[in-house]
């Protein structure tokens, strides 16, 4: 059984040890280490990935489920199945098109996803502006409150670092953000709403060659027991 215990890190005193496994720089201020996943890395050999041998250790996995209202990602069910029989703590996120109504972004979201009580918070990946920054927050915010409503877990909110300072800092107060900021020194500003770090979209995928993955380090802290 895996408990959580939310920690915050000291993002403030980065510093980085060299994986080579993953052929990538990993901060070394973090409470879990965790990677996500879509088609983009093909089929993952989850038997191998997990075989005990990588540095630093995967404790976490995000995998893409669906996007706008009707695309599935042709990997989800394959990953999702590999990680429940594995007991890897996961969860799905769905990706956001801000033209298409949310309700229906919703209805494609939880028809392919169904959660389980274990599963990480649900994520909304946030990437693609809209007509206008109130359109993307009206929007964002329907599909954030029915996710919930219906499955009573509260989504996280993907996005970059930029989109994070201009449009959703002084927004959705009670959500919790997962950022993705490459540049190099970065300090991650002092809130308490941010629980991951996309810190690279570069690093090489163990076991799997020429295949690059999303590296993340995380304030939440898993401890297998």
């Amino acid at each position: 059984m895996l408990l959580i215990i939310f920690g915050f890190i000291l993002w403030n005193s980065l510093q980085y040890k060299k994986s080579d496994d993953f052929n990538f720089p990993i901060p070394t201020n973090y409470n879990s280490f965790g990677i996500d996943i879509s088609h983009h890395q093909g089929k993952i050999n989850w038997d191998t990935l997990f075989s005990g041998h990588i540095s630093p250790a995967i404790q976490f996995v995000y995998v893409k489920a669906t996007e706008g209202k009707s695309h599935i990602d042709h990997e989800w069910e394959y990953n999702r199945n590999a990680l429940l029989k594995k007991k890897v703590k996961h969860g799905a996120y769905h990706f956001f098109r801000p033209e298409v109504n949310a309700i229906e972004q919703v209805d494609h979201f939880l028809k392919h996803y169904h959660p389980k009580n274990n599963d990480l918070a649900p994520v909304l990946d946030v990437e693609i502006e809209a007509s206008s920054d109130k359109a993307l927050i009206e929007n964002v915010g329907l599909f954030l409150n029915e996710v919930e409503k219906r499955t009573g877990k509260r989504p996280l909110i993907y996005t970059s670092y930029h989109f994070y300072k201009t449009k959703f800092e002084d927004q959705f107060l009670n959500h919790k953000f997962w950022i993705a900021r490459y540049s190099k020194p970065f300090l991650l500003p002092s809130d308490d709403r941010i629980l991951y770090w996309q810190f690279t979209d570069q690093a090489d995928l163990p076991f799997h060659k020429g295949i690059k993955v999303d590296l993340n380090v995380s304030s939440v802290e898993f401890i297998q027991k």
